[in-house]
């Protein structure tokens, strides 16, 4: 073929043109040459409009013209048989034959040759265009960089959008060598530029992976020292985009080179940092240059992070070394002041932002502590002698503030270019405290304190920096009243409480910086001074004040910031008078509420500051041991008081009219305190104590109220809690005065209605895609919240006195589908009680709701007094029996088999639970599922009582005569007049060692002997004596004509079968019970307070059975008059205030705010206790009820009252009455406490699954015994008797 003519050339050179346009992004998107030369080689394979493109068309009718007629013929040839011989060897196809023999044409030759020259000749031509469409781009480009020559510096900076966006070409090796000889400096200027410019355009890749890269890599460098704007611009310009697409190991080399030129231009040109009225204009060259240059490190400072763990340790470790080599720059020239990269750096990154980055992971944060403290401990030198220096200088010239602190930030519409000497030492100070924040987080920055700095003769500690903080913090605590920034604020008490709080958030971090005596002497140095009327030199005190408080609450929140509230008295309030914080909290919060604060003006004195104090307090009293220290001064009552006032004042305040804004706002204000006061009063509530604190200020209601109203809206209870109002629910669900605030507040009717919700209406709202599955569980999922919210509400059996008692069932003849219940008694009616067929079709789920029901039922059945209140009501027993008779195969429930379905199993648990009384090893209780095998429900159903004898354990043998024993002989011996002291140490020593080494001798005739004498040795003491000695004597007809009510009865019934199935007493034992409660009713009754009270609790006589009494009358073998002796005698001793629920209830030796709360002793004292000491002694037990919602102190409520009933053997229920009796009242906390160690892998796995509650109520404590417990015991006596026991033996004062 001849050769091309020109026309054919432009247009093969068009066609070509297309074809690039048309792979560009294919081409652009290769890392190298060679990988672009790959892309198009197989091009046919990965593009399917390969041959749709005009060149390729061109390329094959250009082919076909010139070999069509060669190939024809070869094919002919091979066809004919003629090449055999060349396609015979088995290894090639016809194709291959025919291809190979063409392309050794001599026609072949003759097109490749002209198609060479012409392609190469259109290649450079496309080549040579392109170069000189860049110069242009070029050209144009430097004409308006002279034309904005006046703009500020960041509209031309090294990472502006032109850096990273610009078309480039591939470029050779011979290019770049001749490019690297053009950039020598020896080079004009317009070379160089010219050259740097042809580099911009050329891939980074390319560049970067050139034999000559380390020769341009130092010219590249000393172009950037060059005072010519083009020639540093056009170098930062190709650093940006080499930053941004090239690999780390190739980036280091170029961030290090240029850190090291930054450094180099600093140390010779010194330029000078602006003193006096002197300012810095970053628009001067040699300035604007080197912030272009930082500010291309800062970038990639922050960006580095998110690729750099893909690469060696090694080459961050190059990264970072660089940068602290370039900040540890420090200038020494006398008197005379430079600039330092520091400097700059803290214009464009004020708050460290690279170094939290370089922190945040423990890959490069290895590294950078390592540099630091082997290296580089100069950076924190220096950081903390700026900090120093600020705090200094804050005092030395009284500022108010930095005047410019705000401004630093830049607005979106102003940008500045000027600043002062004191901005730029300001911007460094921002930067130095965030770094040294940063540093304080981790254990590793911490080690690296203390600090030796200059004029200082010790080094700096933690504690001195955090004190150094607080000290800046005092004198610029808020920003000025135009600042609308709160979140990213720069003025100095933002910062220092960004930095505090940080610290707070992290437990090992705040115990070594924040809970220090230093740190706390100093946070309340200003306190103390007003509490002892000085002035305190504060600028702002409120906000100084306000933050102050906030830090307090939250060290208070924590366990060990409290205990150093609590326990440390190292406060100096006068000159011999050291005291604890708390106390100091407290005080000064009274004093606020007051208003006897002489040193604070009425501005000062607000209620956002009595707030913040409040709400301190509030952090201390939510704990039991907090509690205690506060109690005494009475703030429960103060904060009651002015919530009252303020109440009244809010009641006065006319309704504001629509114009009159200011007394719309002075209301709001009102309001929003009325609301603080009264949720700090609902705070009390989260333990025992101080929910009977609450009840005494009368104003449970009103919180109950308003705890309600935050629980429906799910709002937090307070930024430092992290559960919700589950707890407190709970502990307020736990009294009668509580759960009747519950109920008028209207919490319960939300609850039941929310639980008919979730039980029998379902989402209605929602679309139904598929049908809802059928529930595997006995209780839905969707249900679980509200049947643990139902458990916990009545959960006490006054609970269910207060919202069940004297209510009987509707039992109507019809319920309509959208009837629902709003009431306890309602969903008992429609859920438990269902004895009907009208209550059967009202359901949609009738089997899941009953068994709903039923699994509520055997909850509430585990309280004793609950299930005697719910039989002698509605004959619950009665009626599950009936339902087992008609739940049988033949017509004749008599001789028909039980049909085995989850409702009778369920039924059946249910009356074995409360047919049979006995702890662990005396009763079994059916299991609720079914077993594998031929036989899937082995235990025997029923429906008459009593149940068939296997539910019943055979019990211990119980010893009733043991002459050999050590006690029994010091028992029998007499008692000198003179030694009765230490006859009851001798008892109490023999007891111990007993009780160690053979517990089994103290029960039957032995015990009873103990326990008598024991009790009229003490009540025979002044000094035991606590109560006044009992007065009774009871007239026979008196004792004959008491009526004992259904619910006594009920439980008399019920201890006659224990103590039968027990063998402890014959048949005439009910007579004889009976005979002992009715004494003791009249006694009792003589004994209370005549009480105004609408508590169902505290009209008529005691909520439930006497157990106590029942227990002593087992012991006694059933001596009514050994009984009432003993339990007279009893009633003159603290610890029958504990022990006998019946004997204290409302009674006139307790003093007549406690008798009248409702509230009993054993609630919040003894539970108040034993929540104190759970948290100390088995701290993840009382996690682990925090988290369920549930509270340690509704369970000994429960054990306690029913004395342990069901829940332990008999042996060891005479072991807990001996041991009160003979140790003290307090063992009673120290047992609760070692059931719970006992119980604790148990309360954790169950926690887990969400079912403590359900666990706790429905499961005996099994393998408990007091003997192998009593060591515990008795060193939880040595370390908290002191404590417990004196506040016990205020029963009979005002506990407010």
């Amino acid at each position: 073929m001849s050769q091309l003519s020109s026309e054919e050339e432009l247009e093969l050179q068009s066609l070509l043109k297309q074809l690039l346009i048309s792979v560009n992004e294919k081409i652009s998107g290769a890392p190298s040459t060679e990988c672009a030369e790959e892309i198009l080689l197989h091009l046919e394979e990965t593009d399917k409009n390969f041959h749709n493109y005009e060149f390729v068309k061109y390329l094959r009718h250009y082919v076909e013209s010139s070999l069509g007629t060669v190939v024809e013929e070869e094919t002919k040839s091979l066809t004919r048989g003629e090449g055999q011989h060349a396609i015979g060897s088995g290894h090639d196809t016809l194709i291959h034959a025919i291809t190979r023999r063409t392309r050794d044409s001599a026609e072949y030759q003759q097109m490749m040759q002209p198609l060479k020259n012409t392609m190469i000749i259109i290649v450079e031509s496309l080549i040579n265009k392109f170069e000189e469409d860049q110069m242009r781009k070029e050209e144009l480009h430097r004409e308006r960089q002279h034309s904005q020559s006046n703009s500020r510096y960041h509209d031309n900076c090294s990472d502006s959008d032109s850096s990273f966006n610009q078309s480039y070409a591939f470029i050779r090796q011979e290019q770049l060598q001749v490019l690297a000889e053009k950039l020598d400096s020896s080079q004009p200027k317009e070379v160089r530029c010219q050259a740097l410019q042809v580099l911009c355009c050329a891939p980074p890749s390319d560049v970067l992976s050139c034999e000559s890269w380390s020769s341009l890599r130092r010219k590249l460098c000393a172009a950037l020292t060059e005072p010519d704007p083009d020639l540093s611009d056009n170098v930062l310009q190709f650093f940006a985009k080499s930053f941004s697409s090239s690999p780390l190991n190739v980036t280091r080399e170029i961030y290090t080179s240029l850190a090291k030129s930054v450094e180099s231009s600093f140390e010779s040109q010194k330029l000078s940092f602006p003193t006096g009225s002197g300012d810095l204009d970053i628009n001067r060259p040699e300035v604007s240059r080197l912030l272009k240059q930082i500010r291309l490190m800062n970038d990639f400072q922050k960006e580095v992070t998110t690729f750099w763990i893909r690469y060696p340790e090694k080459y961050m470790e190059e990264i970072i070394e660089s940068t602290f080599s370039l900040l540890s720059l420090h200038h020494e020239h006398g008197t005379e002041k430079v600039l330092e990269p520091i400097h700059l750096l803290a214009l464009l990154d004020i708050k460290a932002t690279w170094f939290n980055k370089w922190m945040h992971g423990s890959y490069s944060r290895t590294v950078v502590l390592r540099l630091l403290e082997r290296k580089y401990k100069s950076l924190i030198v220096a950081a903390l002698q700026r900090c120093i220096h600020y705090s200094e200088s804050c005092f030395a010239h009284d500022t108010t503030g930095p005047q410019s602190a705000e401004q630093q930030s830049t607005g979106p519409g102003f940008q500045r270019s000027v600043y002062s000497g004191e901005e730029l030492e300001y911007a460094v100070f921002v930067h130095s405290l965030c770094f040294l924040g940063k540093l304080l987080i981790y254990t590793n920055g911490r080690s690296l304190f203390p600090v030796k700095v200059k004029k200082r003769k010790d080094p700096v500690s933690l504690t001195e920096l955090v004190v150094i903080l607080i000290h800046i913090m005092y004198q610029h605590p808020e920003p000025p009243l135009g600042d609308t920034s709160s979140t990213d604020s720069l003025w100095p008490g933002c910062l220092v409480m960004e930095v505090l709080w940080t610290v707070c958030e992290r437990t090992e971090c705040a115990a070594e910086c924040l809970y220090q005596p230093p740190v706390i002497e100093t946070l309340l140095a200003p306190v103390i001074a007003l509490l002892n009327g000085q002035q305190c030199k504060l600028k702002s005190p409120a906000a100084t004040l306000t933050l102050i408080a906030d830090i307090l609450a939250r060290i208070a929140n924590t366990d060990r910031g409290l205990a150093l509230f609590l326990h440390e008295k190292n406060l100096l309030v006068a000159p011999s008078e050291r005291t604890s914080a708390a106390l100091v909290v407290v005080q000064f919060t009274l004093r606020l509420l007051n208003k006897d604060v002489s040193s604070l003006s009425e501005c000062d004195a607000s209620h956002t500051l009595c707030g913040a104090f409040i709400f301190v307090c509030r952090q201390i009293h939510n704990t039991c041991e907090g509690l205690q220290v506060l109690r005494p001064h009475g703030l429960h009552t103060a904060v009651a008081a002015a919530w009252k006032k303020t109440r009244t004042s809010s009641e006065r305040e006319p309704t504001p009219e629509p114009d009159a804004g200011a007394s719309t706002q002075d209301l709001q204000s009102i309001l929003v305190w009325e609301e603080t006061l009264l949720d700090s009063l609902l705070n009390f509530t989260a333990t025992p104590k101080g929910l009977l604190l609450l009840q005494q200020t009368g104003a449970i209601d009103e919180c109950v109220s308003h705890m309600f109203s935050r629980f429906t809206k799910k709002l937090q209870v307070s930024r430092c809690e992290k559960f919700g109002y589950g707890v407190m629910v709970t502990q307020v669900a736990a009294t009668a005065p509580g759960v009747a605030a519950l109920h008028r507040s209207g919490f319960v009717r939300a609850l039941v209605l929310e639980l008919w919700s979730a039980l029998e209406c379902g989402s209605e709202d929602v679309r139904v895609v598929r049908p809802r599955p059928t529930p595997m569980d006995p209780i839905d999922r969707s249900c679980v919240k509200s049947f643990l919210a139902l458990v916990n509400l009545l959960s006490s059996s006054q609970s269910v006195w207060e919202l069940v008692a004297r209510q009987p069932l509707a039992n109507k003849s019809e319920y309509t589908l959208r009837e629902m219940p709003t009431s306890v008694p309602d969903l008992i009616d429609r859920l438990i009680a269902v004895n009907s067929e009208a209550k059967i079709h009202s359901l949609f789920h009738y089997e899941q709701s009953h068994t709903f029901g039923l699994r509520l039922l055997s909850v509430l059945c585990c309280n004793l007094d609950s299930f005697l209140l719910l039989e002698s009501q509605y004959n619950i027993c009665s009626m599950l029996l009936h339902s087992q008779r008609d739940n049988v195969t033949g017509p004749d429930a008599s001789d028909g088999e039980f049909i085995i379905d989850s409702l009778s199993v369920e039924r059946n648990h249910v009356l074995v639970r409360v047919s049979v009384v006995g702890g662990p090893a005396e009763r079994r209780l059916p299991p609720r599922a079914l077993q594998e095998g031929d036989d899937p429900y082995p235990w025997p159903m029923f429906s008459s009582c009593p149940p068939p004898r296997c539910y019943s354990s055979d019990p211990p043998r119980i010893l009733q005569h043991s002459q050999d024993s050590e006690i029994v002989a010091f028992l029998a011996s007499p008692v000198e007049a003179e030694s009765e002291e230490s006859w009851m140490e001798t008892c109490r020593r023999l007891y111990c060692r007993v009780m160690t080494s053979d517990p089994s001798i103290l029960t039957g005739k032995v015990l009873a002997d103990l326990l008598d004498k024991v009790v009229v040795h003490l009540s025979s003491s002044p000094t035991e004596r606590f109560f006044s000695a009992a007065q009774y004597k009871a007239e026979e007809k008196s004792v004959t004509s008491a009526v004992l009510s259904s619910v006594e009865q009920l439980g008399i019934n019920m201890c006659v079968r224990y103590s039968r199935h027990l063998k402890l007493l014959d048949d005439d034992a009910e007579l004889d019970l009976t005979l002992l409660m009715k004494h003791l009713k009249i006694f009792l009754s003589s004994q209370r307070v005549k009480s105004s009270s609408e508590l169902i609790t505290q009209q008529d006589c005691y909520p439930g059975h006497d157990w106590l009494a029942s227990t002593v009358f087992l012991i006694m073998a059933g001596d009514p008059e050994r009984s009432l002796r003993w339990l007279l005698g009893l009633s003159s001793l603290l610890t029958s205030a504990f022990i006998w629920p019946a004997g204290i209830h409302a009674s006139v030796h307790v003093a007549v705010e406690a008798a009248e709360s409702g509230i009993p002793p054993v609630y919040w004292c003894t539970a108040h206790y034993v929540e104190m000491l759970l948290k100390v002694e088995v701290p993840l037990v009382h996690a682990a009820f925090r988290m369920s919602g549930f509270t340690p102190s509704q369970m000994c409520l429960h054990w306690l009252t029913q004395c342990f009933w069901n829940y332990l053997d008999w042996t060891e229920i005479c072991h807990y009455v001996s041991t009160c009796v003979l140790m003290g009242p307090d063992y009673q906390v120290y047992l609760c406490v070692a059931i719970f160690k006992h119980l604790q892998p148990e309360i954790l796995q169950h926690t887990q699954s969400q079912e403590l509650q359900i666990y706790l109520k429905e499961e005996p404590i099994r393998g408990f015994k007091f003997s192998d417990h009593l060591e515990f015991m008795e060193r939880l006596e040595r370390s908290y008797r002191d404590i417990v026991l004196p506040d016990m033996k205020t029963l009979r004062s005002s506990v407010g």
